[in-house]
């Protein structure tokens, strides 16, 4: 790295960085993707029983019995919320990529007019 100019060296540091941000999101969409999937089984197993049914919500640590229209109403907006999170993610992540592929470009360029042999 020591005939690397400092300038490149500071653009691999920042796609190193980039790239460590870009898989951070990536995990955090695929969490709440899971989530949200996991809420669409609940309510499509809520369509099944009977307004009467006992239901039991999960509150922290605790199971709280409620009644079906609020636990549905409570996974519809839990996944109204979580869509709009992955939706916000997945913009994030298209910038990043399109920055690292801007910036793995620049160094590639950087390093290729390093190696080629000098004309004069």
């Amino acid at each position: 790295m020591d005939n690397i100019p400092m300038k490149v060296q500071n653009q691999i540091a920042m796609l190193q960085q980039l790239q460590q941000q870009l898989q951070t999101v990536i995990t955090q969409k695929a969490q709440y993707d899971l989530a949200v999937r996991e809420a669409k089984r609940a309510q499509e197993a809520l369509k099944d029983l009977s307004d009467e049914a006992e239901i039991f919500m999960n509150i922290g640590t605790v199971l709280v019995q409620q009644k079906k229209q609020k636990v549905d109403a409570s996974l519809a907006e839990k996944i109204e919320t979580l869509e709009l999170r992955i939706k916000s993610l997945e913009k994030q992540e298209k910038a990043m990529q399109v920055k690292f592929e801007q910036l793995s470009g620049q160094v590639k360029e950087a390093l290729e007019a390093k190696k080629a042999p000098s004309v004069s």
